[in-house]
C-alpha cells in the first residue's frame, strides 16, 4: 500500500488551533512524531486526530478555546424544547429517539403548538406555484438548498399574514414553509408525482425528491426519523442566526432565511455530504486508513467529516438511532461495513465517535441519494426548530440579543 498522506506542519498547527512554536514544543517533549524532509517536518494525520482529542477530553469548561470551537458557549439563552443532558437529547421532557418513531408532522405540529395531532399532514397552500416558477427560473447550477430558499421566499410574498406574530399563525406559516421546502424539490423517484396528494406524508413526500428508488416504508420511516432527530439540538449557529432575527421581530420566514444562511456551511448544516463522500470512497473498495487520512489532510482545520460532537463525548444518540434503524435494511450493508471499518478506526486511533453527520451520510448513501441529500433533510427539519425558536423569541423583550462590540482596530 502506499505511504499514507501527510500533514505539514503548518497544517498540523491549523488542525490544533497552536502556534508552530507550540506545535514544535509538543515535539520537543514527545507528545507528537515527526518525519524531517528536505522539505520540511510532516505529521501522522492519525495521530494528530488523536492528540487532538485527548487534549479536548483535557480542556476545562472553563479554560479559553483556541483556534475552532470546542462547543462550548459563548452565552447562555434559555430555551424551552430541546435538552442536551447525560448523552442524550430530549424534547420537552421526552427522548428524541423515542419520538423519531412518530410521524414528523405530528411532532412538528407539537414542537410549533403543545398539540399533539397523530394525523397532522402539512400543505403548502397558496404561493406554491409561484415557488415553483421562480425554482425553475434558476441556474442549471443551482442545488436543492437554492429551491428551498426561493420557495420559502415565494410562500411569504403570498402570505398576506406573513407579518403577524400570533402563535397560531406563526405555526401555520411554519407548516405551509416546511411543505413548500419540499414540494417545490423535482421528483427523481417513485413516479412522476401526479399523484401525489397533501395527505401523503412528508418524509414520503421527501423520499420521492431525493432518492431514484420506488419508497419503501423501510426507507420512508428511517428518513422521518432523520427528520424528526433534526428539528432542534440547542443553540446550534443556524438556531442563534434565526433567533437573533426573531429577536428583530423578523417574520417568521425571515427567521427561517436568516438560519438557513448560517446552516449553508461545511461546519454545520452541509456536513453531510462530506460523510456521504468518504463512505462511498471506503464502499468503492479504497483502504479506510487512507481515506481517513486523505479527509484529515483535505480539512487540516477540522476534524474527520461525521465524527466527534462535544455535546455526546459518549457518541451521538441521534447517529447511533439511525444507523441502527439502517441495520435492518440488506441493501445497506456495504454501506454500515464502511460505517464499521472507518468507526473502528477513528475510535482506536483518535477516540472519535460517529455524529449525525456521519449517519446523514451513511442514509443518503445507502439509499442511492445524491451526496447533498443530507443537506435538505437538515435544512427541512430545522426549519421546525428554528421557528419554535422563533415562537419562544418573540416573547421577549425586542432587540435584546444585540451583543456590544470591542474596537480593537487602529486608534
Amino acid at each position: 500500500m502506499d505511504a499514507l498522506p501527510r500533514l505539514t506542519a503548518e497544517q498540523t498547527a491549523e488542525r490544533l488551533g497552536v502556534k508552530l512554536e507550540t506545535l514544535y514544543a509538543y515535539v520537543a517533549r514527545g507528545k507528537l512524531a515527526r518525519d524531517r524532509t528536505a522539505d520540511g517536518s510532516s505529521f501522522d494525520p492519525l495521530e494528530v486526530e488523536r492528540f487532538a482529542a485527548a487534549r479536548r477530553r483535557r480542556s476545562a469548561p472553563g479554560s479559553p478555546a483556541t483556534g475552532r470551537s470546542d462547543g462550548r458557549p459563548l452565552m447562555v439563552i434559555e430555551t424551552t424544547f430541546a435538552l442536551i443532558e447525560d448523552g442524550d437529547l430530549v424534547y420537552r421532557g421526552r427522548r428524541a429517539v423515542e419520538l423519531a418513531r412518530e410521524p414528523f408532522e405530528t411532532v412538528a405540529r407539537w414542537a410549533l403548538t403543545g398539540a399533539w395531532d397523530a394525523d397532522a399532514r402539512f400543505s403548502p397552500g397558496a404561493g406554491m406555484a409561484a415557488a415553483r416558477r421562480a425554482a425553475d427560473a434558476l441556474p442549471a447550477s443551482a442545488g436543492d438548498r437554492d429551491r428551498q430558499l426561493i420557495a420559502v421566499t415565494a410562500l411569504a410574498a403570498a402570505d398576506p399574514l406573513r407579518t403577524s406574530l400570533d402563535p397560531a399563525t406563526v405555526a401555520g406559516a411554519a407548516e405551509r414553509m416546511v411543505a413548500g421546502m419540499v414540494s417545490v424539490l423535482p421528483v427523481v423517484g417513485g413516479g412522476d408525482g401526479a399523484s401525489e396528494t397533501d395527505d401523503d406524508p412528508l418524509a414520503l413526500r421527501l423520499h420521492r425528491r431525493l432518492a431514484p428508488t420506488t419508497p419503501t416504508p423501510s426507507a420512508v420511516g428511517i428518513l422521518n426519523a432523520a427528520l424528526v432527530l433534526l428539528i432542534d439540538h440547542d443553540l446550534a449557529v443556524s438556531t442563534l442566526a434565526a433567533r437573533a432575527a426573531a429577536s428583530a421581530r423578523a417574520t417568521p420566514y425571515g427567521v427561517v432565511i436568516a438560519g438557513m444562511g448560517a446552516l449553508d456551511s461545511p461546519l454545520h448544516g452541509n456536513a453531510s455530504r462530506a460523510a456521504h463522500r468518504l463512505l462511498a470512497r471506503v464502499v468503492a473498495g479504497e483502504d479506510p486508513a487512507r481515506v481517513v487520512a486523505d479527509a484529515v489532510v483535505a480539512g487540516s482545520g477540522g476534524p474527520v467529516p461525521g465524527f466527534g460532537q462535544p455535546l455526546y463525548p459518549d457518541g451521538d444518540p441521534r447517529a447511533r438511532a439511525l444507523l441502527d434503524l439502517l441495520a435492518a435494511e440488506a441493501n445497506a450493508a456495504p454501506v454500515l461495513s464502511a460505517v464499521e471499518a472507518v468507526s473502528t478506526l477513528l475510535r482506536d486511533r483518535a477516540g472519535a465517535h460517529p455524529n449525525i453527520d456521519l449517519a446523514l451520510g451513511a442514509l443518503t448513501l445507502a439509499h442511492g441519494m445524491r451526496d447533498d441529500a443530507g443537506e435538505v433533510v437538515f435544512a427541512t427539519a430545522r426549519a421546525i426548530g428554528f421557528v419554535v425558536h422563533a415562537l419562544a423569541e418573540y416573547g421577549e423583550p425586542p432587540l435584546r440579543l444585540r451583543p456590544v462590540g470591542r474596537y480593537t482596530g487602529p486608534l
